[in-house]
């Protein structure tokens, strides 16, 4: 049976043109780092993201952590925002392999206030830890992206202070697509990028940490000190150079599709949407309904071969990606209608 999936755009399965060259790929041992088809993507990758080198990484969440290993010590401070996912969705990793404190400031909506940070870097103070370490999201989790300009205005201030930025870009490409600009436009105002292929981009597995030589060296470092020295990973790597190369150009129709979403979801009784918080492929809205229904949706809805997340914090998240047509978003909009009465 074929499902429709609402639940994350990591759920995409790889395209026809990804199986075909995971079969052919050429592979070696990439600890070696004589693997052509990883060295293939990750020459690809930091070309794309306008950096001296990058890494091939299993996953967004390690590209995160070695960014903040090979960037700090123990000790030092990192500022982040309250709400990203480094803090709040990467199980203390921070804390356990790089023995760093997380500063977290919040911002309404998620949208960083450079005067802020910058009030938050710490003196040069016995008493105090040194901030070493900035890390933005772009987009961010909550479905908004951040202008171009106010990534200027931190790296610029982080510039100015002798502090690095790392970005968290899982769907940066996304960001871009919102944005109408190259992605270089975004990932020039910071050190390092992390970026997950496997969301929107549609690679089976995978995600690329991009920055200065010495650092993507020493990340190298302590990849394989993660257990991340994934061998042949080619048949991996080919795929994700194909997600690098086409899949970016699709993404607004994914965009296009969430706001299509959106506005038949606004037209339901109980339903609140915010239109203006749909810039990528993520739709939050509220249900006003009581909770025995509400906790009962996802059951239901993959009762109709449509799988959701449960409510979480008031809000349910329905997402669209390569996997997702428009029939399919009336079909379950449709569903979800019929079921709230």
């Amino acid at each position: 049976m074929r499902y429709i999936d609402l639940r994350s755009d990591t759920v995409t399965q790889p395209t026809q043109a990804m199986r075909d060259a995971m079969y052919t790929a050429e592979v070696g041992d990439d600890v070696y780092q004589d693997d052509p088809t990883v060295n293939a993507l990750e020459a690809l990758a930091a070309e794309t993201l306008g950096k001296e080198a990058a890494l091939f990484v299993p996953s967004g969440t390690m590209g995160n952590q070695l960014a903040l290993m090979s960037q700090t010590g123990r000790g030092d401070e990192v500022i982040v925002s309250a709400d990203c996912h480094i803090f709040a969705h990467e199980v203390g990793a921070a804390a356990v392999l790089s023995g760093a404190n997380l500063r977290q400031l919040s911002f309404p909506n998620g949208i960083y206030d450079a005067k802020r940070i910058e009030k938050a870097i710490r003196p040069d103070d016995i008493h105090e830890p040194k901030t070493v370490l900035i890390c933005m999201e772009n987009a961010l989790a909550n479905g908004l992206v951040v202008p171009v300009e106010v990534m200027e205005e931190v790296y610029a201030l982080a510039k100015k202070n002798g502090i690095a930025v790392h970005l968290d870009g899982a769907r940066v490409f996304n960001a871009a697509a919102a944005l109408d600009v190259d992605v270089k436009e975004i990932t020039k105002n910071c050190d390092t990028v992390s970026c997950c292929l496997s969301k929107g981009l549609c690679a089976p597995v995978g995600s690329v940490l991009a920055g200065g030589a010495e650092t993507i060296t020493k990340a190298r470092k302590y990849r394989k000190m993660l257990g991340g020295g994934m061998r042949q990973c080619g048949i991996l790597a080919a795929a994700a150079i194909i997600s690098l190369k086409e899949m970016p150009r699709r993404l607004k129709e994914d965009h296009d599709n969430a706001t299509y979403m959106a506005k038949r979801l606004s037209e339901l009784d109980g339903v609140t949407v915010d239109p203006n918080s749909v810039q990528i492929n993520m739709v939050f809205f509220r249900l006003d309904k009581p909770d025995e229904l509400i906790d009962s949706l996802p059951d239901k809805m993959l009762e109709k071969g449509i799988k959701i997340n449960g409510c979480e914090l008031g809000e349910f998240r329905f997402v669209t990606s390569n996997d997702v047509s428009k029939e399919d978003i009336d079909y379950a909009v449709s569903s979800f209608a019929e079921l709230i009465g």
